[in-house]
């Protein structure tokens, strides 16, 4: 087969999640024998023409002088332009839709027989907080007109899938991201962080509101356990919440925030020692941040919603509430006592099996062979 991955920030990642997603499944589809390529901007620092068998096409992309809100449109137009004129694809796996959708538009992909477009919906987008009200009604009418113009959707989460089955009638199909098991921790990279094993409470995130980091905050600086074990928070602080965030608890003595942090062996350390990692994530599909904290022995203590208990079904303590936060922490001997080792071994069950890389690369395959079957 003959696949195009557009809309990622290229391969090798050094991003975030679908760019992680497509490194992982374009090589593996490669040493399958398919034929895949990745689009990718033209700042990305790897500047090879493949990589592990990947085919790499670069893109000019103007995020780097027009900010990557705008930026993001004329890339993905460019790299859509690209994929429709100059190559024979079969199938066009498209990664988030908030700026594809003018060029879907522009090419009228909906009625185009070959390639066959599918569209990954990541989570609900419009629901964002960090989007001012206007913004999210663009992006609302964003996600209608992928439902219309996409010949196939793919859904991260079965919360999503449940989503776009009730609002719009449409099946999509469930794919998961992945997560691997790694078993080179080491304690000794704490110590660059003053940080002692299991004597710390965790939150890594992009630091935007509908991330509920605030609740995490105020449940804990309420708790028993406020100055027993800092809640250490990773994220870059330079966003608009993050400013606020630092701003507000900046001066707790137990709040600590370490902004972001991309040297992956250090991050896992860090999850695998802590004594219990917050996870307070609400709009999005799977959260990739999610699936390495289950793969890294995390004892998690989950926002409750739908797309949370998809993935971490009964391996999780969950709140509603700062109250919750407060109750969970004023009784955690006993809740660490009763569930941890439980949920720490249930979640790497689920991370072994259903989403370990290979078995999503075999998913994608036969997903993608059953895509070309409906044109035949």
């Amino acid at each position: 087969m003959k696949i195009a991955f557009i809309s990622t920030r290229g391969i090798p990642n050094n991003y975030g999640g679908f760019e992680q997603f497509a490194e992982y499944i374009s090589v593996g589809l490669a040493k399958r024998g398919h034929e895949v390529t990745v689009y990718s901007p033209h700042f990305h620092p790897y500047k090879e023409k493949t990589y592990k068998g990947v085919r790499i096409k670069h893109i000019y992309s103007s995020e780097t002088w027009m900010g990557s809100s705008l930026g993001s449109f004329f890339y993905d137009f460019a790299s859509l332009r690209d994929a429709l004129k100059r190559d024979n694809f079969d199938i066009i796996y498209e990664a988030g839709y908030t700026s594809i959708v003018p060029a879907y538009i522009w090419f009228d992909v909906k009625n185009i027989k070959y390639p066959i477009f599918t569209t990954n919906m990541d989570g609900l987008e419009y629901k964002r907080t960090k989007f001012n009200k206007w913004v999210r009604k663009f992006v609302f009418w964003e996600e209608r007109m992928t439902v219309k113009h996409s010949h196939y959707l793919i859904a991260d989460n079965m919360g999503i899938y449940d989503y776009y089955k009730e609002k719009y009638g449409k099946e999509s199909k469930f794919l998961a991201y992945g997560a691997d098991v790694h078993d080179d921790y080491n304690s000794e990279y704490l110590k660059e962080f003053n940080l002692i094993p299991d004597s710390y409470y965790l939150l890594v995130a992009r630091l935007e509101p509908e991330n509920n980091i605030v609740m995490a905050i105020e449940g804990y600086l309420a708790s028993k356990e406020n100055g027993c074990k800092p809640l250490v928070i990773i994220g870059k602080t330079n966003t608009p919440h993050g400013k606020e965030l630092v701003a507000q608890y900046g001066r707790e003595k137990s709040i600590r925030f370490m902004g972001g942090i991309y040297d992956f062996k250090k991050l896992n350390s860090i999850r695998k020692f802590s004594f219990a990692y917050f996870h307070g994530h609400s709009v999005g599909g799977t959260n990739p941040s999610l699936l390495e904290a289950m793969a890294s022995d995390c004892f998690i203590l989950a926002n409750d919603n739908i797309f949370n208990r998809a993935v971490l079904k009964n391996n999780a303590e969950y709140y509603h509430t700062v109250a919750d936060v407060r109750e969970l922490l004023n009784d955690i001997d006993a809740v660490v006592a009763r569930d941890k080792d439980n949920f720490i071994n249930g979640n790497l069950k689920e991370i072994r099996t259903e989403y370990s890389w290979e078995h999503l690369v075999d998913e994608h395959e036969k997903y993608f062979k059953w895509l070309l079957a409906q044109k035949h």
